[in-house]
């Protein structure tokens, strides 16, 4: 009995014992593993170790399909590695699919990965993130959501984020986000990253003190699909946010029913004023608008942007660069087959004036090289065309362009 009684105590202290040995070096570790391929103290899911890990540490996910939904509220890199031949670390939704994990000006929003409120920043690289089976209706779908936060995306692909699987109509679906809700800023770096089947959006940047810096990425969007929504490849918008859109690939945002709106590679929707926010270096192709500059509040927002050294193709609705805003820089972008002009001034916002526009080169505009819109100011624009009817043209009157693609139409047919 007495061998008995102090085996059983023994056991009582070792396990407790274990218990805190493990806390403690929790506590003071810089690297755990997920998946059990790495040598680092084990969690069998993500959300374990985010839970247990201190502020700065960095979680190694092996590959494998990790079915879960994602909150990060402190300082850490969360990254996929590989083990053997195998390199993909997939986070698809819990099996009963997404819940509302938060929300914004829109509404409801279930993220897959929800960076929220942290003080430093967040790292994910090396990761897909596949909104496959999300059974969400609810609200808008985001794949990785940066809210009141700051990180890097890097290396990551964000894939089907689609409410309820089927493209559709909702204004929902965006593949990594950025946003400002109750904070004065977020900023957020997405690099070398894959965006596509997207419901709504690629990789966007919203409200007042959000900045999106989008480099070397491939967006893809759906395509025309009917019923679908108004795609945008990448996008900066609304009460100024900011940021820059540098050396990616955006194609194939294409609005099914050009007559009731229009989709854009590069969208930015009342982007902070004077903000030196740089397009620059992009490839952008098979879409309504390539490269799209508007505000609804001209003088507030929308204006100073450089568009730069893009080349644009195959706009199949409208403009290659549409410009309605004012104080613009458009230089050598090379823009081939559009659909309307390679860069129109336009009034539709009450804006359109002071832009600078020189060594544009435009091969087969359907309208003209440049379109300024009467009742427009700007400096005489300067350019090499190309198979092109009209250099600068004032109205499409002379243009063939089908009747439904009628400019005086942007402003309403926008969908950010």
């Amino acid at each position: 009995m007495f061998a008995k009684k102090s085996l059983r105590a023994s056991l009582m202290f070792t396990l407790p014992m274990m218990a805190m040995c493990l806390s403690s070096a929790l506590a003071h570790a810089s690297i755990v593993g997920v998946g059990g391929c790495t040598s680092y103290v084990n969690f069998t899911t993500i959300s374990q170790a985010i839970a247990a890990v201190p502020p700065g540490s960095t979680i190694m996910v092996c590959p494998g399909n990790y079915y879960e939904q994602l909150l990060i509220t402190k300082r850490l890199t969360l990254e996929g590695v590989a083990s053997g031949n195998e390199n993909a670390a997939v986070i698809y939704p819990p099996a009963a699919g997404l819940v509302t994990n938060t929300s914004d000006a829109r509404g409801a929003v279930a993220a897959q990965i929800l960076v929220q409120g942290v003080a430093g920043p967040v790292k994910i690289t090396n990761l897909t993130v596949d909104g496959t089976g999300n059974n969400y209706t609810s609200g808008d779908i985001r794949g990785i959501l940066y809210q009141d936060a700051s990180g890097t995306v890097l290396h990551v692909a964000a894939r089907n984020q689609i409410p309820g699987g089927t493209l559709n109509g909702d204004q929902s679906g965006q593949g990594i986000m950025v946003e400002t809700t109750s904070s004065s800023s977020a900023a957020l770096t997405v690099e070398d990253s894959s965006v596509h089947n997207y419901n709504k959006n690629g990789i966007v940047a919203r409200y007042a003190g959000a900045s999106l810096t989008a480099t070397g990425n491939f967006v893809q969007g759906a395509g025309s699909v009917s019923g679908s929504a108004a795609q945008n490849g990448i996008e900066i918008a609304f009460s100024g946010a900011t940021g820059s859109v540098k050396s990616n690939t955006v194609i194939d945002n294409v609005y099914y029913d050009p007559s009731t709106a229009s989709s854009a590679g590069i969208l930015l929707y009342d982007a902070k004023e004077d903000g030196s926010i740089q397009v620059s270096g992009n490839t952008v192709g098979n879409t309504q608008e390539g490269i799209q500059i508007f505000t609804d509040s001209p003088g507030t927002y929308g204006d100073g942007v450089s568009v730069s050294t893009n080349k644009i193709f195959g706009t199949s609705s409208f403009d290659a660069i549409d410009v309605c805003s004012s104080n613009n820089i458009i230089t050598s972008n090379t823009i081939v087959n559009a659909a309307e002009s390679g860069v129109h001034f336009d009034s539709s916002c009450g804006a359109g004036n002071a832009n600078s526009a020189s060594s544009n080169t435009f091969i087969e505009s359907a309208c003209a090289g440049y379109l300024v819109d009467s009742g427009t100011s700007n400096p005489s624009p300067v350019g090499t065309y190309l198979d092109v009817p009209f250099a600068v043209a004032s109205s499409t009157a002379g243009c063939s362009i089908p009747q439904a693609q009628a400019h005086a139409r942007t402003g309403s047919k926008i969908r950010p």
